[in-house]
């Protein structure tokens, strides 16, 4: 990956990031907790949600030491549960809120590709624009994966009844090292479904 490249990529996973994590408050908001507008975190600028580590330092190490696999995350946005007028709908909703997001995003840009092939459009328009798919096809899929504090966690929690607390407790205490296991052994399980949604949208072979 070029250093141009890297930048774009970055940039794109940033704002991505940011847009995923506004959506769960407005989605909060919505269902009646305002935790994260009195926090001032529902804004896109991205300087109100950046985690040096998650946001910076460790997109930009993957990027230098060419790893496969590019991630990162921003600073959650803070939502109370108990302010929820419906707790269990609403907390599927906050969370899929996010993933929603990216998926509308990868879907957005993934038609443009779709119907503009047939216009001479430089080569940068593409290469900017299937990143953007990319990254968002990855979010999206990658937080559908039930494992704390990633958003398939709490869809699939919530819908559990509630004499499993106890074992979703210790299953949360672990989830760091569950989830660093996962990236290190199975994410790469979802290149298929990535591959595949992303020649479903752009009707390109990949």
């Amino acid at each position: 990956m070029s250093a141009i490249d890297a930048v774009f990529y970055i940039a794109i996973l940033v704002m991505s990031i940011v847009i995923h994590e506004v959506m769960h408050g407005f989605a909060a908001e919505y269902f009646g907790d305002k935790t994260a507008r009195f926090a001032g975190r529902l804004t896109l600028n991205p300087i109100s949600h950046i985690d040096p580590l998650g946001s910076v330092i460790l997109p930009v190490f993957l990027v230098l030491t060419n790893s496969p696999f590019l991630f990162g995350w921003a600073k959650p946005v803070p939502y109370n549960p108990d302010n929820l007028s419906n707790k269990k709908w609403g907390t599927i909703c906050v969370a899929g809120a996010g993933v929603l997001a990216n998926f509308l995003i990868a879907i957005i840009f993934g038609l443009i590709i779709r119907f503009s092939t047939t216009f001479a459009l430089p080569e940068s328009f593409y290469s900017i624009t299937a990143l953007i798919v990319v990254v968002n096809l990855a979010l999206g899929i990658f937080n559908l994966v039930p494992i704390p504090p990633l958003d398939g966690s709490k869809i699939l929690f919530s819908f559990l009844p509630r004499s499993l607390a106890s074992g979703i407790t210790i299953f949360e205490q672990y989830s760091f090292f569950l989830l660093l296991l996962f990236i290190i052994f199975f994410s790469k399980y979802l290149s298929p479904i990535l591959y595949y949604s992303l020649s479903l949208l752009t009707g390109l072979a990949f």
